[in-house]
């Protein structure tokens, strides 16, 4: 035989030895290297465990889902852009606003730990209204659309391609025709709950549209988990309304019960109003690279006695600021806690400060559906009850409809509401928008919601948890394991 031709018939027949050399010799450096990005960028254990693990255990096929998912690059892009801008004149630092003069005076340790955090400043004369469910919100909402005289920006999840959402897109495109400045920002995932897309019948109509990381090309793929959650509407940068309630018919009172929601939303004037716009203006630079200038010269409003501020979070944020601001009210929170949301996971450091709240002695009220529409979440979240149950925590089924209210009000003179539920994809994932409230009547009206859907509940105690069956038990710890995922 040929030598060389020996030659060549030794390396092929020694071929799957010398591939499995070189995949081992490219797999110890290829993994170390991403671990140590993990170990260098999470601030999470559970997260860097995870990930370390799965890049370890799944060779190479870890690393490439780390790279498309596991890399912050919003907060890269958010540098980038804010680097563009050239500095604004220094602006004269406004007036502390005091808690002393009202019923909130003891959560002034709550308001300097939250003014280290970098959310907005508080303002003072602030007029907030409560609208109760699609039937009162929506056509509050129109009619200030209708009435827009220079400017509309509007943000939401999920724009329905249903009755209501075609409403606001006649409003909207009516608006737009009459040369108002409309702006519609949507998010890309949220866009494609319904056909045909929101942003292409709006396009059409001639109102300005973006879509917030709605792309699906592969270099953008790692952006596709991280959602603008936001529902902010602002007419000629005076009016505003926001809170949890997407622009769809199941927010109506006549909506079949497979798809009804039962939900809130605000109707906000006052200073507070520019740090809504402020927070549009950055999120439609970051989906389009445009500047918005909105003129938003607001004053105090008269006979207006609510303190507030708006708190925006996101992945772009160096903290997770709502995660913070919650923590800081559990532990100021002297008689009372009531929340309502439709996902409950908190993480163990929430947990542990919801349990010290009502171990002094805070009565801590706890609002979950007694049916998600998210089932593993629902499952995860009753993992939780029996701990949360032994530390003199109450929790409370709400029955259908299905409750999307996001409401926290603490002492009966502070109030919280906004886009963020009580779970990891909205502390660590998402974009959110809230508002905090100083104001005994907001908090009082508020709570009326509240007893009204406390009125129906039903009460979670700690004998039926334990007799539950051993295999839902089984279950329900299993979507607990994926609850830094969920």
């Amino acid at each position: 035989m040929d030598p060389m031709q020996e030659i060549i018939e030794q390396l092929v027949s020694h071929l799957p030895q010398i591939e499995a050399a070189f995949v081992a010799a490219a797999f110890a450096p290829i993994s170390l290297a991403i671990s140590y990005h993990i170990i260098m960028s999470k601030n999470d254990v559970r997260a860097a465990i995870g990930w370390v693990g799965l890049v370890w255990l799944v060779p190479f096929l870890g690393a490439l889902l780390y790279l498309l998912l596991g890399v912050n690059r919003l907060k890269r892009k958010a540098a980038r852009l804010h680097a563009g801008v050239p500095e604004t004149p220094a602006q004269p630092l406004p007036k502390r606003v005091s808690l002393d003069d009202t019923a909130c005076g003891h959560l002034k340790s709550h308001v300097d730990l939250v003014d280290q955090l970098g959310a907005g400043s508080l303002s003072a004369g602030n007029n907030i209204h409560l609208l109760d469910g699609g039937d009162e919100a929506f056509p509050n909402m129109i009619t200030a659309i209708d009435e827009a005289k220079h400017s509309i920006l509007l943000s939401s999840y999920i724009f329905g391609g249903d009755t209501a959402g075609s409403q606001f897109a006649r409003a909207l495109a009516g608006a737009a025709a009459r040369g108002v400045d409309v702006k519609v920002l949507l998010d890309g995932i949220g866009d494609l709950y319904h056909w045909p897309l929101a942003s292409r019948i709006l396009r059409k109509s001639g109102v300005q549209v973006a879509r917030f990381n709605g792309s699906f090309l592969p270099w953008r793929m790692a952006y596709l988990n991280m959602r603008n959650h936001r529902k902010i509407l602002v007419v000629d940068g005076q009016l505003g309304f926001t809170g949890g309630m997407n622009l769809r018919s199941g927010n109506l009172k006549n909506a079949p019960k497979s798809s009804a929601i039962k939900d809130v939303h605000f109707r906000l004037t006052g200073p507070v109003i520019k740090q809504m716009v402020d927070i549009f203006a950055d999120d439609w630079r970051f989906a389009t690279g445009e500047t918005v200038s909105i003129q938003t010269d607001i004053k105090q409003m008269e006979n207006a006695a609510t303190i507030a501020r708006g708190i925006a979070d996101g992945p772009d944020e160096e903290i997770d600021r709502v995660s913070w601001v919650l923590r800081s009210i559990l532990g100021t929170a002297r008689s009372s806690v009531s929340i309502v949301t439709p996902y409950f996971l908190p993480d163990r450091i929430l947990f542990v400060a919801l349990v010290q709240a009502a171990l002094r002695g805070v009565d801590v009220r706890i609002y979950v559906p007694m049916k998600t529409n998210l089932r593993v979440v629902g499952w995860a979240a009753r993992a939780q009850y029996e701990q949360l149950l032994e530390g003199k925590c109450r929790i409370f089924h709400t029955p259908a409809p299905f409750n999307h209210s996001k409401l926290m009000t603490v002492d009966e003179c502070w109030t919280l509401f906004g886009s963020t539920n009580w779970d990891p994809r909205s502390l660590r994932l998402n974009f959110e928008f809230n508002v905090e409230c100083f104001s005994k009547d907001l908090a009082r009206s508020v709570a009326s919601s509240i007893d009204r859907v406390a009125a129906n509940s039903i009460e979670v105690h700690r004998e039926d948890v334990c007799r539950t069956n051993p295999l839902i038990k089984f279950r329900n710890g299993i979507a607990w394991l994926f609850s830094p995922y969920l």
